[in-house]
């Protein structure tokens, strides 16, 4: 800060008049110049409000006024004189009134001849309109108490009767400035907001300046010009102990860190106040009792009345003659109720419950002597149970959509099979034809008359053969349909020619081999087995050697594997696996099923599934166990059929619902 020169004392003079009244005063000279330098000094501090007469005249803060304080006590000192006694140095100091924070009077004089009002540093506007006097303090610390303070004469200040919601809603309907009303948290007094205030808040929330009249975007009044000015702002120099940290709070802080870090001050926590609670007089009584201890079993409920308990219940409620006496001759024990239901034309006229007493001892006894159970109920997601599957996109290609209607049979359509190469499918059913259609035109081409009701075919999957299996009642007919290329047709002919049959007994075998005759050889047919009971399924091995016929009605012939040589592989129950090389049992498996229909074996030989008329299919791992893997209860009536996709982790199954199922079964290797 700049010092003061000589030029800036003699410009201070000029203001004043350079000779004083010394009689006026009874001062001597050296109490004169003293004045002359208040005078000054009140003329410096002028010359700051003088520069800013349109600022608003307001009070500094605490730290401030400890600073002035701390500086007049300086300037006081250093403007102590020798040869002046204490009377006249407290009369200086109630003249100046340094204590006090007041301004002198000289200033006050010097303001008065420019036409400005004396500054009274403790004149302030903000509690102007202050009822409550216990000062600007939270409130919070009240929240316990029935009062919010103290008064002047130490008197308690009872915090005024607060209104419940049933007043809150009579004042919400009958008040018109309820909406206008809030509740001032110094006082705890409602507030009716003016216009003008409401203004304010309605200005506030559109995002707009609080006054009407206040314009943002005025004229800029450059109130610190680039002229360099004689005198600072501020005459007081900030203190150096401004810019210094406190050394006393320092150790405060440090001892109040300390005690928290101990434990011996617990930050207060924010209690929240208990509200009362409003409920529902006609509510169920039992909401507000006591929590019970944790074993405790609450107990089971009595059953609600019916339609049968009513005083004027249905007619089909009311019993007959005949059920009348059935229930009477019946055991008390035995009873579905204990009463049987009456009709009365009013309610008055119903009699008093002659069981009511013995109902309720019954009850009772049966609440203190029956014991109770606490039921553990697992919750489980069901879909956590199913494995996950693939999506059905990625299994594609697979039928999606009916693509093409064969139309030309008579009668019901029992079984269909597909040629290996995918051009054919022969179909046969209750007309007693099998007729063969072109995939890709739809177009019948040959037409097999059987004789008798078609229950099964299948093509051999070898597909340098072209041979159909079918099942005609009693018979197993080996047929060549001669359609597509000649040279595998004649290729197939000459094999079966070259068969040659080993002599056999018949009767043991349940069996009869005879190649077709001359008229049903010109249509086809090639080889038939007669057996001793219908015929349900046909189906081959996967090299095309062997073929295996399955007659429900046989008992333990019930299955029969034809080659040169028949081979026994199942009953109804089991299945057996036997290995055609040796001709030995290699094994036995279980199906728990009472009524096998069908059979179809995996490409790679190791598993296989089974189909049954009590509606089961099960899945067998012949390296895992002679058990079923897996058992699948997916229709709703016996399964006629099931088959494994050559290339594609797919089966199907097909049943009398009229549903074919197909599902997905990959087998890892």
């Amino acid at each position: 800060m700049p010092k003061r020169t000589s030029d800036q004392t003699v410009h201070n003079e000029e203001k004043f008049p350079k000779e004083v009244d010394e009689n006026l005063f009874h001062f001597d000279e050296n109490q004169t110049d003293r004045i002359k330098e208040d005078v000054d000094s009140s003329d410096s501090e002028e010359s700051y409000y003088s520069g800013l007469e349109s600022e608003s005249e307001t009070t500094e803060d605490d730290e401030d006024e400890q600073d002035s304080n701390s500086g007049e006590e300086e300037i006081s000192g250093h403007e102590s004189f020798d040869g002046i006694d204490n009377e006249e140095k407290s009369d200086d100091d109630n003249e100046t009134n340094k204590g006090n924070g007041e301004p002198n009077n000289n200033i006050e004089d010097a303001m008065k001849k420019k036409g400005k009002e004396p500054i009274d540093e403790n004149d302030t506007s903000d509690e102007e309109d202050a009822r409550n006097t216990v000062g600007n303090i939270p409130v919070e610390w009240y929240n316990d108490y029935p009062h919010i303070g103290y008064n002047l004469d130490g008197q308690r200040i009872l915090k005024p009767a607060t209104a419940d919601e049933l007043d809150q809603f009579l004042s919400k309907m009958d008040d018109p400035n309820y909406w206008r009303t809030v509740r001032d948290k110094a006082t705890m007094k409602e507030v009716v907001l003016s216009n003008e205030e409401l203004d304010i808040i309605d200005r506030l929330q559109n995002s707009q300046f609080p006054g009407a009249g206040y314009d943002p975007y005025e004229p800029y009044v450059d109130f610190f010009t680039g002229e360099k000015m004689i005198h600072p702002l501020t005459n007081a120099p900030e203190p150096k102990s401004r810019h210094i940290p406190s050394k006393w709070e320092h150790k405060r802080v440090v001892k109040i860190v300390r005690a928290i870090r101990n434990g011996w001050i617990k930050p207060k926590k924010d209690e929240k106040t208990d509200k009362p609670r409003y409920y529902l007089i006609w509510d169920k009584d039992d909401d507000g009792a006591k929590p019970r201890h944790n074993m405790h079993i609450p107990a089971p409920k009595m059953k609600l009345p019916g339609h049968e308990e009513s005083y004027n219940p249905p007619p089909e409620y009311l019993p007959t003659e005949q059920e009348i006496a059935a229930w009477e001759a019946m055991d008390p024990d035995e009873r579905p109720r204990n009463f049987l239901p009456k009709k009365y034309s009013s309610l008055r006229l119903v009699p008093a419950y002659n069981k009511f007493i013995q109902e309720r001892f019954e009850r009772c006894l049966d609440l203190y002597l029956c014991p109770r159970q606490r039921k553990m109920r697992i919750q489980v997601n069901p879909e956590d149970l199913l494995p996950k599957l693939p999506r059905p996109k990625d299994l594609q290609p697979f039928p999606s959509t009916e693509s093409m209607v064969y139309k030309g049979h008579t009668a019901v359509v029992r079984c269909l099979a597909v040629d290996p190469t995918g051009q054919w499918i022969p179909s046969g059913g209750d007309d007693k034809v099998v007729k063969f259609w072109e995939v890709c035109t739809g177009r019948c081409l040959k037409t097999l008359q059987c004789g008798g009701t078609v229950n099964s075919m299948a093509w051999n999957p070898n597909p340098s053969l072209t041979l159909l299996a079918i099942a005609v009642d009693h018979k197993a007919v080996v047929v060549n349909h001669s359609l597509g290329d000649k040279l595998l047709c004649a290729a197939t002919d000459e094999l079966i020619e070259s068969y040659t049959r080993q002599g056999e007994d018949e009767k043991e075998s349940g069996v009869q081999w005879s190649m077709a005759e001359e008229k049903d050889y010109r249509n086809g047919e090639r080889i038939v087995l007669k057996h001793s009971k219908v015929i349900s399924q046909v189906t081959w091995h996967g090299k095309g050697d062997y073929f295996a016929s399955v007659v429900p009605q046989g008992g333990n012939k019930s299955v029969f594997i034809h080659q040169m040589t028949k081979r026994r592989s199942q009953t109804q129950r089991f299945i057996r696996v036997y290995n055609l090389t040796k001709q030995e049992l290699t094994k036995k498996l279980v199906s728990n099923v009472k009524w096998i229909s069908s059979m179809a074996v995996h490409p790679k030989g190791d598993n296989l599934i089974v189909g049954s008329y009590d509606r089961r299919l099960c899945w067998f791992d012949m390296d895992l166990s002679t058990k079923p893997y897996k058992t699948l209860r997916s229709h709703k009536k016996a399964l006629r059929q099931v088959a494994f996709h050559r290339h594609y982790p797919l089966f199907a199954s097909a049943s009398d619902d009229g549903t074919v199922i197909i599902c997905h079964g990959r087998i890892f290797k």
